[in-house]
């Protein structure tokens, strides 16, 4: 079975499934691969996972091309990505226009549902603006941390908790059902982060991981990167 093995941030995942038939006519292959906090799937790049294409935030990348594991020539630019917050499906949407208002709404919230404070983009974010915040001890025994957004948004789906609440990438959270987008954080505590694809320099399919991100990255697909959560 043709297949193209892909590593890439969890906040295009729901942008590549989308795009799964297409690649599929166009190439005959499959894609097949892992989606997790960007850090982590840059680790496995540099410990030798197979990987055809590689999907991280801009910085990484340009650190795997220093460490030459990925091709300059081949990236490019998918999307921003706004860092937002998530309720539960049929839960109040959280609406917050400043940086007390973010405040207020996480310390009356009793579960916070984030990614890994450490490696994923949105989970270090969040830690970040805890601590901006001032509430980080406040809240700390309230945070449930999970590997990457999407497991944090599943969890936050299942939760039995009276008013818990969700920080992630906007893309992870309109690709998991049972949670609902509530918005954007607030000026002075929003982060928007550029993903970018690259190939790999091991990579053994370089022509159809081109093939995937031109899908990726085309005009055609606009509306589609919009629906999935990318701002541009």
């Amino acid at each position: 079975m043709n297949r193209l093995n892909i590593l890439s941030g969890g906040a295009a995942q729901g942008l590549v499934g989308s795009l799964t038939q297409a690649f599929k006519v166009q190439t005959g292959f499959d894609i097949a691969g892992e989606f997790g906090a960007v850090g982590a799937m840059a680790d496995k790049l540099r410990k030798g996972a197979p990987a055809d294409i590689i999907i991280l935030t801009a910085a990484l990348l340009a650190k795997l091309t220093e460490e030459k594991l990925v091709t300059a020539a081949s990236i490019a630019d998918v999307g921003l990505v706004e860092t937002a917050l998530a309720v539960r499906a049929g839960d109040p949407r959280v609406t917050v226009r400043d940086a007390a208002g973010l405040r207020e709404a996480l310390l009356v919230s009793d579960a916070i549902f984030a990614p890994d404070t450490k490696a994923s983009t949105a989970g270090i974010h969040v830690a970040n603006v805890l601590q901006q915040l001032g509430i980080a001890d406040q809240v700390a025994d309230r945070l449930r941390i999970f590997p990457n957004g999407a497991t944090a948004m599943r969890e936050l789906a299942a939760s039995e908790a009276r008013r818990p609440i969700g920080c992630t990438q906007s893309t992870e959270i309109i690709s998991t059902k049972g949670v609902t987008l509530s918005g954007p954080l607030p000026p002075g505590c929003e982060l928007a982060t550029m993903y970018t694809a690259g190939i790999t320099t091991a990579a053994a399919h370089p022509r159809e991981a081109q093939e995937l991100i031109g899908l990726l990255t085309g005009t055609e697909q606009l509306e589609q990167r919009k629906r999935a959560g990318f701002v541009s």
